[in-house]
């Protein structure tokens, strides 16, 4: 949690999206970025008020990172607070970007097809994982923070990066990318021929060139989200996968730009 008089303008200089322009009961996707531009963390932020804006991490650990960020804080009013572990479970239909809070213990994320319940009541379920890897939401595992950059995860087709925004950690390196190109690592929803682990890698003739975000068994097979070289998946075609070490065998179904 994030709050304060200040929390707009701090929040607005320190992650990747515009979240000047975040409207109260509205969540965007955002990043915080290291100064090399690679991703530290990932999250849905939500401005609950005017002063009061609210992190759902997709990977990594609340107070690890309400650590870190307090050491920008500085002269600013404003306060970072790590809130106790709560449940995920999925709701009914809510627009894309809303925010509805239930009650104090309960706030639902619409997420278009389906909403994320976040709670402290009742058990949780993982229904809204497959709907969510289908859209190509990332998901990072503790072995991947600080590791990969945001074109490697489209996080700029997901408005969680501001070409034309003021300055912010990584800002330089994501222009750069933007206008220059030059990334050579995208995300892909696969099917696989076997079971995986978030934050596996993946080789081809003993080179690493890719790894698993996240995989879960689904009707149509074992389905993840990979971020995979480019050069490995210009080999790809409708009848012939990528070429991996230790006959792992992936389709791939959906690409993403940057």
């Amino acid at each position: 949690m994030i709050e304060g008089p200040d929390a707009t303008t701090f929040a607005h200089a320190q992650f990747s999206s515009a979240v000047s322009s975040l409207a109260t009961g509205q969540w965007q996707f955002s990043a915080w970025l290291d100064p090399q531009g690679r991703v530290r963390a990932l999250f849905h932020l939500a401005r609950l008020t005017d002063d009061r804006y609210l992190l759902l991490l997709r990977g990594g650990g609340a107070a690890v990172m309400a650590d870190a960020l307090r050491r920008f804080v500085f002269r600013s009013k404003v306060s970072v607070t790590a809130l106790p572990p709560r449940t995920l479970a999925t709701g009914p239909t809510l627009p894309l970007h809303t925010i509805i809070v239930d009650d104090d213990t309960t706030l639902s994320f619409g997420c278009d097809t389906h909403s994320l319940r976040v709670t402290t009541l009742g058990n949780g379920d993982d229904a809204w994982c497959s709907p969510q890897l289908r859209a190509g939401w990332p998901w990072l595992p503790t072995q991947l923070l600080n590791e990969l950059l945001p074109p490697a995860l489209s996080l700029q087709r997901l408005h969680a990066v501001a070409i034309d925004k003021g300055c912010y950690p990584g800002q330089e390196i994501v222009a750069r990318l933007h206008f220059r190109g030059g990334h050579k690592r995208h995300l892909h929803r696969v099917i696989l021929s076997q079971a995986a682990n978030a934050g596996d890698v993946l080789r081809s003739g003993g080179r690493e060139v890719g790894c698993i975000l996240e995989s879960i068994a689904t009707d149509d097979g074992i389905e993840a989200l990979a971020v995979l070289s480019d050069d490995v998946v210009a080999q790809a075609s409708d009848t012939h996968a990528p070429a991996l070490d230790d006959n792992f065998v992936m389709k791939l179904v959906t690409s993403w730009p940057a």
